[in-house]
């Protein structure tokens, strides 16, 4: 996932699921985002200032799976 892929991520979980992270843990996140979904998904829920050991599972694979749905169009675009 490069660094535009990360930002329309950022921006797709704000606008769909009320995940709007404060500037700073956007620019930190678009200028290096994290490799894979996991580390993703745990980064956006760190920087909303959950505590990924009590945090919703409901919740938690919801967002996960916006994730995971967005670093597979990604590695599709990269095949092309």
């Amino acid at each position: 996932m490069n660094s535009k892929d990360a930002q329309r991520l950022l921006d797709k979980l704000c606008s769909t699921m009320g995940f709007c992270l404060p500037l700073f843990e956007q620019e930190r996140m678009v200028t290096n985002p994290p490799g894979n979904v996991k580390d993703f998904t745990d980064s956006v829920f760190v920087a909303e200032g959950f505590d990924l050991l009590t945090v919703d599972l409901h919740l938690y694979r919801q967002v996960r799976e916006v994730i995971a749905e967005a670093f597979q169009q990604a590695n599709d675009q990269e095949s092309m």
